[in-house]
């Protein structure tokens, strides 16, 4: 397996020739870090993002037979609002059909963007997530370098909440076209629920996983750009324990 790595600020990420060695060194770098961390502790809290860009690693954490997941509290990192509840874009689903429904987790703690009072389930997740005090998190990063549902408009490094409703751009919503989550654009939600970037980096360890050439500029921008809310994804270059796992064609700008 080609490895390649490049430091940048306290970042570091790592780059693979295929899509398949990227995604099987993420999921073995996160594993690594969870059964260290149930060696320290009686329960940990993972924060999961959901989208193709993590089909890998997903499956590759599922497929690792050692990871006591019944120790492990699970949560999502952002959700479509009023999506239909049966919907597999919706991404509480598509994390229960790749990960959740597959392992048997102490917890898994779902956003609900269909509330009543969005208020009120900001606030309820936000509480539990201040609980959990999680330790993991796996992300990825968008088109428009977006962690989560923070784009560049909504980025904010000092956000005051944990969880916020927020617009998404238009580059954003074409993504998921991009990816195949959605046949045209009109399909799109224009809002979801997102945790915020201080609740994303506040955690011990975080695991971005980035393949794909629509990434491309994206990966250049989280290496290259200066440290900004304009390019959300900047902010992993002040962890203390961010690594990002690239392929060859999400890579392919970088020197």
């Amino acid at each position: 397996m080609a490895e390649k790595i490049i430091v940048q600020d306290k970042l570091t990420v790592k780059k693979y020739d295929t899509r398949a060695e990227m995604g099987a060194a993420a999921a073995a770098h996160a594993a690594t870090i969870i059964k260290d961390l149930l060696k320290k502790k009686e329960s940990i809290s993972i924060i999961f993002a959901a989208a193709p860009s993590q089909n890998e690693i997903l499956s590759g954490l599922v497929a690792d037979r050692e990871i006591e997941w019944n120790r492990v509290n699970a949560f999502h990192m952002d959700e479509y609002v009023g999506l239909d509840a049966s919907a597999p874009q919706r991404f509480g689903n598509f994390l229960s059909n790749a990960i959740f429904s597959k392992c048997p987790f102490k917890s898994v703690n779902y956003i609900n963007g269909n509330a009543a009072d969005i208020d009120a389930e900001c606030a309820r997740y936000s509480k539990l997530l201040a609980d959990a005090k999680v330790d993991l998190v796996c992300m990825g990063i968008g088109e428009n370098g977006h962690i989560a549902f923070n784009d560049p408009h909504v980025a904010d490094f000092e956000d005051k909440v944990a969880v916020k409703k927020v617009e998404l751009d238009e580059k954003c919503r074409n993504q998921q076209v991009n990816d195949g989550c959605f046949v045209k654009l009109s399909d799109v939600p224009t809002h979801a629920l997102t945790l915020t970037i201080p609740t994303l980096v506040n955690v011990d360890y975080i695991v971005c996983t980035v393949p794909a050439a629509t990434k491309a500029e994206a990966v250049y921008n989280m290496v290259n750009a200066d440290i900004t809310p304009a390019v959300p994804c900047t902010i992993l270059r002040r962890h203390n324990n961010a690594t990002a796992f690239i392929d060859g064609d999400s890579g392919s700008l970088l020197k």
